[in-house]
């Protein structure tokens, strides 16, 4: 029996806001298939039993962070016209999810999840420690070539290095009522590094008002897209 394969691949750039932030990863990818469902697109599905929607997250975001630039991939039996459908889209996005950008790339190219490089995160801070003092922490913490730390997963104590995890960090804004600082974190197959991680290995766990991923980097060379939506692109 000949089996007729998905006939577009399409890359959706979306924002998740306050009003969906403590949901998890798992409900997120419910909240999609709804979503998809309502607007009415073709989704291709697997040859599993049972079938499962061809949709896939970029990298998993960690309960309470927002964000306004993950990615994920969607694979459709029928070939659409990408503006009228990125407006189908935004129309059934619910509170907390914001439809950015939807490109369409080729069918043949890697996973998602295996092109996914770093995380850059904005993360908002009470002003508990003074500017000289930060700077003192974020240099002392890049200069170290090694930061031990544990972590308890599945009841099992995990000790790994934080280091290697972090790819660089600065001190992003400044003013007597707010910190904010910048991370570029490692976010692959291999590991990931978590934004409260670093918080703690800098001593600032405490006073931690927001996190927020700003977006993810790719593999180099950056996958240029055969088409995008008008009008949905910002920033």
């Amino acid at each position: 029996m000949l089996t007729v394969g998905p006939k577009q691949r399409l890359r959706i750039t979306f924002g998740r806001g306050e009003d969906v932030k403590y949901i998890t990863h798992l409900d997120l990818m419910r909240l999609w298939e709804r979503l998809l469902r309502r607007a009415g697109l073709p989704v291709s599905h697997s040859v599993s039993q049972p079938p499962r929607p061809r949709l896939a997250l970029a990298a998993p975001l960690a309960v309470g962070v927002t964000s306004e630039g993950e990615l994920m991939e969607v694979f459709l039996d029928t070939r659409l016209p990408l503006a009228p459908l990125a407006r189908r889209l935004a129309a059934e996005c619910p509170a907390g999810i914001t439809v950015r950008e939807v490109q369409e790339i080729g069918l043949g190219l890697p996973s998602l999840q295996s092109l996914v490089r770093f995380s850059e995160y904005e993360v908002a801070l009470e002003p508990v420690i003074a500017r000289e003092e930060m700077q003192q922490r974020l240099s002392a913490f890049l200069s170290a070539t090694s930061l031990p730390r544990q972590r308890l997963r599945d009841k099992e104590i995990r000790r790994y290095d934080l280091r290697p995890l972090v790819d660089s960090l600065w001190l992003a804004g400044w003013s007597k009522d707010e910190v904010r600082l910048g991370m570029r974190l490692q976010t692959d197959e291999q590991a990931t590094g978590r934004p409260d991680e670093v918080l703690a290995g800098l001593g600032l766990s405490e006073g931690v008002r927001s996190i927020h991923r700003v977006k993810l980097l790719l593999a180099a060379p950056v996958l240029k897209p055969q088409r995008a939506a008008h009008g949905l692109r910002h920033g």
